[in-house]
């Protein structure tokens, strides 16, 4: 068997192990991918979700931290490990560790979840709601993102107190019938 398809049996065996909920099983499978492709981030951020899912969050920063360092072109663990440092108060860490994701074209989701939460620690709710709507209606791939992303939306929209923005605002049609700006 070649490192290769022994590497993405490692990950395919980890991601299994993950959605049967055995997590110690599961970073052990992605550890194995580490060793046996030292230069890949996509096993360090496997081990990140599934150190967050269990609620370790320190581990899965490092390991987001560890991914971003072999692949800083990894959107998905930059977009976590800022969500982390955001979650955590260190708007500054988040703001930075996504400088890259602002830069993103417009039809990339994760850039416009990352300026969604920019633009709420500019306390600016209409432009993050907008920023937020856009990037659900964009999102694909990027599911467990999406969601959560949809719960800050509902917590905004509740926090305005029935003064949130329209979902059909001026613009393009996106899909769903969603209105993009």
């Amino acid at each position: 068997m070649s490192i290769h398809v022994a590497y993405d049996d490692c990950l395919d065996r980890g991601l299994a192990a993950s959605v049967e909920q055995r997590p110690a099983a599961a970073l052990s499978h992605f550890a194995q991918a580490c060793a046996l492709a030292p230069a890949s981030g996509v096993p360090h951020l496997l081990m990140g979700a599934e150190h967050a899912c269990r609620g370790d969050l320190a581990l899965a920063e490092d390991a987001y931290a560890v991914a971003l360092r072999l692949a800083p072109d990894l959107h998905l663990a930059r977009y976590q490990l800022g969500l982390l440092q955001f979650g955590a108060q260190r708007t500054a860490a988040a703001l930075a560790t996504w400088q890259p994701l602002f830069a993103l074209c417009a039809s990339l989701p994760l850039g416009h979840f990352a300026r969604g939460f920019a633009a709420l620690v500019d306390d600016d709710q209409a432009a993050a709601l907008r920023h937020f709507r856009r990037g659900l209606a964009l999102s694909r791939d990027e599911v467990a993102a999406a969601l959560g992303v949809g719960t800050v939306v509902e917590a905004i929209e509740h926090h305005l107190g029935g003064a949130a923005l329209p979902a059909e605002m001026p613009g393009r049609s996106g899909p769903g019938g969603t209105r993009l700006q």
